[in-house]
């Protein structure tokens, strides 16, 4: 019998031609090299690659047989994720390989800058014994602030605890209890700036986060804070830290990421009280082994048949037939319950209801928790880590099925209780032969509207006056509605408006129809 090909195209540990044991013929290729990887790629099945090699539409149509991409690393900048799933061929990576190895620098980098250890180090080699100029600042008893508190913050955590800091934490999605229990106290992105002797950031590179350490944030920093980042560049404007050091309104900082890498000229490489590391987070000897293992691990799964937790395009596994089409609509329904909420739940139940209930329905709780973090953290989000990120985040799960659906042959319901203790609830559905994805129902009101990528929900008191208002801001804003549907509640006189329309709604025209209708809750879903 043939065995499946594996082509490994970067320099991997041997540990991870160990972990792809004897099943497979392995082969090797420069894969940084165009003209020996595209005809290399040619009759394999998976191929293994890190940084250098780029899997486009055009290495994609020269392998014909391809099934796994297989990165291992974190990122996934150098494979066209698109085109890959157009083809068929499912990708994966190693998200949690080098979460340790982020931390420790963090921590690092953090110790660089209060003592000063980088340019003292090239003073002295430089023949100049300074120890006046170079004094620094102490931990004990010093508060530090941590800006998105998940996997890395909370590891962070756990290794500044050992300094005798104190710990501030920032984090819309994470609950009062878990960040106590790592003894953090949860504050405001203000409360952590104005409080923190050092900040540290751990979030991800996103629309919402894009830019929130700069210039505003900066203002309302201590003089004498140091800040760090070793998560995503673009999260802290380095112009405007460049800015605030020079004015004297920072003491210092510490940076592994740049919004444009690589970076070889910034003005924040002009200050003594900056060090910086050209994106190192990952580059440790055990976070490329974990990652070259993991990835093998993935592929062994996948051409073998089974589920592959570290899919990020496509699910993978043994999971029937009829249970396959749900998975995609219960991962939306969990994007569409944060959004909703607000914040993650400390308790999310699934309930599946209906025929589809005689399958092992399992693998749709995962696909909730995966969509329930899909836009709130700062790595991709899988089937293997998405329990570790509800379990980090103080959130408890459990799949419950009933036989029985009312109005439909199958309905799956996001029933979820906050930290407040208020309740959220979606429900969504398949119909018809083409398998349509519908929300069909939100804390309580009955609706049946189609998923789309750009959705939103209006509640309000029911009065005459407020559908017309709302088409017509949108209207002017050139935003067309593609469906909607309004649910009342008879008792309460309160109602729900579900909108899909063609194109995202601006920030100021949500906040315009919000003020408007006076609307008791405004949320904009963006699915893309």
């Amino acid at each position: 019998m043939t065995k499946p090909v594996v082509l490994i195209a970067e320099e991997l540990s041997p540990a991870t031609i160990d972990a792809l044991g004897p099943d497979f013929e392995v082969r090797h290729t420069d894969g940084a090299d165009r003209s020996q990887l595209l005809p290399a790629l040619a009759d394999v099945d998976a191929v293994l690659i890190r940084s250098a090699t780029k899997i486009d539409a055009e290495a994609l149509a020269a392998a014909r047989n391809l099934k796994v991409v297989a990165r291992a690393g974190v990122g996934l900048d150098n494979v066209d994720v698109d085109a890959a799933t157009k083809a068929g061929v499912m990708v994966v990576n190693a998200p949690t390989s080098n979460i340790t190895s982020a931390a420790e620098l963090a921590v690092g980098l953090l110790l660089a800058c209060a003592r000063n250890i980088a340019p003292a180090n090239e003073a002295l080699k430089n023949g100049a014994w300074k120890r006046s100029k170079y004094g620094g600042v102490e931990l004990l008893e010093k508060k530090v602030g941590i800006v998105g508190f998940g996997r890395i913050g909370q590891l962070v955590a756990e290794r500044l605890k050992g300094f005798g800091v104190e710990l501030l934490a920032y984090d819309p999605y994470v609950s009062v209890q878990r960040a106590g229990q790592l003894g953090a106290r949860l504050v405001t992105l203000d409360e952590l700036l104005a409080e923190s002797d050092f900040i540290t950031i751990h979030l991800p590179k996103n629309a919402e986060t894009l830019g929130l350490i700069g210039k505003e944030a900066l203002a309302k920093v201590k003089p004498s804070v140091r800040i760090i980042n070793a998560a995503r560049g673009g999260v802290l404007d380095e112009e405007a830290l460049a800015e605030a050091i020079s004015d004297g309104r920072v003491a210092g900082a510490g940076l592994d990421v740049f919004a444009s890498e690589p970076c070889t000229d910034s003005p924040l490489f002009g200050f003594e009280s900056v060090v910086v590391t050209p994106h190192l987070g990952a580059s440790t000897e055990e976070a490329q082994e974990k990652a070259g293992v993991a990835v093998a691990k993935s592929v062994r799964l996948a051409l073998g048949g089974d589920l592959v937790p570290d899919a990020v395009n496509v699910s993978g596994g043994a999971v029937a037939e009829e249970v396959r089409p749900g998975i995609d609509l219960v991962e939306k329904l969990g994007r569409i319950f944060t959004a909703i909420a607000g914040s993650v739940p400390v308790q999310l139940d699934v309930e599946v209801c209906g025929e589809i209930t005689a399958h092992d329905v399992s693998v749709w709780e995962l696909s909730a928790l995966k969509g329930l973090f899909t836009d709130v953290t700062e790595d991709p989000v899988t089937y293997v880590n998405a329990p570790l990120l509800a379990k980090e985040r103080g959130c408890e799960s459990r799949l419950v099925t009933n036989a029985a659906a009312e109005e439909f042959r199958n309905v799956t319901t996001l029933h979820g209780t906050l930290a407040d203790g208020t309740t959220v609830s979606v429900a969504g559905t398949l119909t018809g032969p083409k398998m349509v994805q519908k929300v069909i129902g939100v804390n309580g009101y009955d609706l049946e509207v189609p998923l789309s990528t750009h959705m939103a929900f209006f509640s309000y008191v029911d009065r005459p006056g407020v559908i017309g208002a709302l088409g017509r801001l949108l209207g002017d804003a050139d935003v067309n509605i593609a469906a909607m549907q309004v649910s009342r509640n008879d008792d309460t006189g309160s109602a729900l408006v579900a909108l899909t329309v063609d194109s995202a709604i601006p920030e100021d025209v949500v906040a315009a129809i919000g003020a408007e209708i006076g609307a008791d809750t405004v949320r904009v879903v963006n699915l893309g």
